[in-house]
């Protein structure tokens, strides 16, 4: 039962709805006499009405308001007003650690401080006899000041019935029912003890911690499982990977706290949160230590030293022209490109520093979120033939500016401005390059002016994943070809639009046979012209894997193109495809994250690692990715293609309709073919949708071309067997790349499985069953 806003309870008038928990619905409210903002959360009456319940919660809730700790949420009071009964507590302004960790890995230091200051108010509060029961990071906020408060403290027990499992990627809880009074708290945070039903002590608190820890800095659950059940296998069972896995700074003292938090025997873990808190002010203190020592070597040495890292952010378009776009990107990405090739320099790739595009930023900060010594920023203005580029270096640990410049130039002299930059670059960042590396500092791809404009529009557009973008790119990159018959980066990257196009197009406008010819001769040309370009070994590895079927040529073409660059977020991206097809699918999760990380902003890459999940049948797991991918950019069709698919599969039908519904919409298809479908879904469920979807489909190859796949699945959900096959052939005939997936993936083909002519089709391809 909630209440309304403006609702008075007491001296509390409630301004708003902050959420809902396990006890009841949470509120912001203004305390009248004391003239501040405070925490309401009102019992639910399952609750309020156990009238032994409620006493025992009581006395609890009174044991935690007398904790005074910084580091803990106040309980204020707890009272009843016209039979409502309420808890007052302090209310905490900023993000929860659960908020933070979505972000990815938390920084070293980062996650010590918010550990130590848990672990401070652990310590207080089993001083005083209170145990909190329910440590996960939704229970532990960040303030904006730094301080770090625990929520909920003596407030568990009253939630006992209610148990949530996480998946180890999601943001949010999915409830999962238990018997009453078995366990409380979130199953992947629980101790052993709790998740047998045993009384827990400040040991169970400690675990519970441990778990936080772990997650803090891998960014990965430290027990992990597909259902209830296997999460609790692996508390009760398994250990969780080594920190070192997931965070290569983790300090073996680390490793050593989080392993004795979470030792599954409480008498072998840490017996008192003083004892751990003790442990991780020691370790802070001596990685501090460490800190300065190599800031004072550094300061000492800041006159003569080189730089060993930076990042190159976004320059600014500020000619605010989105026609002119394409160059300040450009430009940022050439010298990206550019500095990557100095010695002994760290320097961080564009699909890192892109997400900071278009956001107010402050340099120094993302210097340090970066881990770099130096930041570049830029900013660029065209006006007709006219180049106005504006340059800044500063040093992050030093706080200032180390070079400053202004370019003034023709549009037709941008290559030798990037040029000069570069090289004035090398000198603020004090590295002694060697003849042969000055050269291929100022390595050139092209010497027309003309050619490599076009070139950067066509990156630009590639780089909007969209089928519409992919056809703006090939215009560009074939016109940038005319200007320059040897410019090799350009038809690397028409090789990969064309490949990119035949993923993301629908019903297909040209045959993936003829697609897949034309980015054959683009990447064989690319190779030919320039034996290093990462990018063309990616477009000759997507080639012989969709088209030419050469499984074992293209892993080869895939490893030398990471071998070239390990930063080239496409390549681990295409990689993971690849392994899955191949049946390992550990090795396709480790490089589709790896792609994640190294291109967070990628639309793409994360609805990928919703599709692989799809294709491995892990369809929970897919609809968490696909709705995280849905949040970064509801545009992208085909990730609601498919969440609609995994929803059908799940017997989600209304969803699945409204994904089906959404994606249609934004391929254009128009309202009146959307209500067909509808109505043949109302009338006869989905054979009737398929059958729809199924006729239009001919229809419309009667008057184009339309890729015989879209055929074959129609009949395959249908059940038609002879027609399938009939479609999957002359897909096989086509080349169609989405057959390299039968092998693990497209449940909606299972009923075929089983058919002779499908392991025929399957050994033709390449496969050996």
């Amino acid at each position: 039962m909630g209440v309304s806003i403006g609702t008075r309870l007491g001296p509390y008038e409630i301004l708003a709805q902050l959420g809902a928990g396990g006890m009841g619905q949470v509120y912001l409210g203004q305390d009248s006499k004391l003239h501040r903002k405070v925490a309401i959360k009102l019992l639910s009456p399952e609750f309020a009405c156990n009238q032994d319940r409620l006493r025992r919660f009581i006395r609890e809730a009174e044991a935690a308001a007398a904790l005074n700790h910084p580091n803990v949420t106040h309980i204020y009071e707890v009272n009843e007003v016209d039979g409502l009964n309420f808890i007052t507590m302090e209310y905490v302004e900023g993000e929860t650690l659960r908020q933070l960790i979505a972000h990815g890995k938390l920084k070293m230091r980062e996650a010590l401080d918010i550990a130590t200051q848990v672990a401070s108010a652990l310590s207080a509060a089993h001083r005083a006899g209170v145990v909190h029961r329910d440590i996960k990071p939704e229970n532990i906020m960040l303030r904006p000041d730094g301080y770090v408060k625990v929520l909920d403290f003596g407030l568990a027990k009253l939630t006992e019935r209610q148990v949530t499992i996480v998946d180890t990627q999601a943001v949010t809880l999915a409830k999962v029912d238990t018997d009453p009074g078995t366990v409380m708290g979130t199953v992947n945070y629980m101790s052993p003890e709790q998740v047998r039903g045993q009384e827990v002590d400040a040991r169970s608190d400690l675990f519970c911690f441990g778990a936080v820890l772990y997650e803090m800095v891998t960014s990965r659950a430290a027990f992990e499982g597909r259902t209830y059940s296997d999460v609790i296998a692996a508390i009760l069972n398994s250990e969780p990977p080594p920190l070192a896995r997931y965070s290569r700074d983790a300090p073996e003292t680390l490793e050593w706290i989080v392993t004795k938090s979470l030792r599954k025997d409480r008498e072998e873990r840490y017996q008192t949160a003083k004892e751990l808190l003790t442990d991780l002010r020691g370790l802070k203190q001596r990685l501090d230590f460490q800190d300065e020592a190599e800031r004072s070597t550094a300061y000492s040495f800041t006159g003569s030293e080189p730089l060993d890292s930076i990042a190159v952010l976004p320059f600014v378009n500020v000619t605010a022209d989105p026609n002119t776009e394409y160059l300040s990107d450009g430009i940022s990405e050439s010298l990206i490109n550019a500095l990557s090739r100095l010695p002994k320099l760290r320097v961080i790739p564009r699909s890192l520093v892109f997400r900071y595009k278009g956001k107010d930023v402050d340099p120094q900060a993302i210097g340090r979120e970066l881990g770099v010594r130096a930041v570049l920023t830029g900013r660029v203005i065209q006006r007709g033939d006219s180049l106005n580029i504006q340059t800044e270096l500063i040093d992050v640990a030093n706080v200032s500016q180390l070079w400053g410049e202004q370019y003034n130039r023709k549009f037709a002299d941008i290559l030798d401005v990037q040029e000069e930059i570069t090289r004035q670059l090398s000198e603020k960042l004090r590295i002694k390059l060697t003849g042969e590396e000055r050269k291929g500092l100022t390595k050139r791809h092209t010497e027309n002016t003309e050619a490599y404009q076009l070139y950067l529009k066509g990156d630009y557009y590639f780089n909007k994943n969209t089928p519409q973008g992919c056809d703006k790119a090939i215009e560009y990159l074939q016109q940038a070809i005319e200007k320059d018959p040897r410019y090799a980066l350009a038809y690397s990257r028409l090789a990969t639009s064309y490949g990119m196009l035949n993923v993301l197009s629908t019903l297909g406008t040209v045959p993936p046979k003829e697609l897949y010819s034309r980015a054959k001769a683009a990447a064989a040309k690319a190779l030919e012209l320039d034996d290093t370009l990462a990018d063309a070994h990616v477009a000759a590895a997507w080639i012989k894997f969709y088209y030419d079927w050469d499984f074992v040529d293209a892993e080869r073409e895939f490893r030398r193109s990471i071998q070239l660059d390990p930063d080239y977020a496409l390549a681990h991206h295409v990689y993971a495809w690849y392994l899955l097809a191949m049946g390992r699918q550990d090795e396709a999760f480790a490089e589709i994250k790896r792609a994640q990380e190294l291109d967070p902003t990628s639309i793409w890459v994360a609805s990928s690692v919703g599709g692989i999940f799809l294709h491995l049948r892990q369809y929970d797991r897919a609809i968490e990715e696909l709705r995280k991918a849905i949040e970064m950019d509801p545009h992208f069709a085909l990730t609601h293609i498919y969440l609609a698919e995994v929803y059908q599969l799940k017997g989600m039908n209304e969803e699945a309709l409204i994904e089906y519904h959404k994606a249609a919409t934004l391929y254009g298809v128009s309202p009146g073919i959307m209500a067909a479908r509808k109505e043949a879904y109302t009338r006869f469920g989905w054979k009737g949708f398929w059958q729809k979807q199924l006729d239009m489909n001919k229809e419309q190859a009667n008057a184009s071309y339309v890729r015989a796949w879209y055929l074959a699945v129609p009949y395959g959900y249908l059940g038609d067997k002879d027609q399938a096959f009939n479609w999957l052939q002359k897909a096989y005939e086509e080349r169609d790349s989405f057959l390299v997936f039968l092998n693990t993936g497209f449940p909606q083909l299972d009923n075929l499985r089983s058919d002779p002519k499908f392991a025929e089709l399957m050994r033709k391809i390449g496969f050996t069953l």
